[in-house]
């Protein structure tokens, strides 16, 4: 693997298992849209939206000049990535 991505603040402040390949991670935190309750409206808009932050973030993703970025400046990108709108605020995550 190259990259690995959490997107539940939960499986963020986990220690994470070993995956193959020394990936580069980053942390792309959005509220979780199974959690939404209300209006089966409310609960449709809560899945939208979380689909549009993560596509949004998979962009700018796939438009990095990966090739040209050091392992450090990759990571820095991806953080960036993931602080973009709709991020989670996490507390006390190293």
């Amino acid at each position: 693997m190259d990259f690995v991505f959490t997107v539940c603040d939960n499986a963020a402040g986990e220690a994470c298992p070993f995956w193959p390949g020394s990936p580069v991670s980053a942390h792309w935190g959005i509220e979780d849209p199974a959690a939404v309750e209300g209006t089966d409206i409310e609960k449709e808009r809560a899945f939208v939206l979380a689909f549009r932050y993560l596509r949004n973030r998979i962009s700018q993703f796939t438009a990095l000049p990966i090739e040209s970025l050091d392992k450090m400046s990759l990571t820095n990108r991806l953080r960036e990535i993931g602080a973009l709108e709709g991020a989670t605020q996490l507390e006390n995550l190293s």
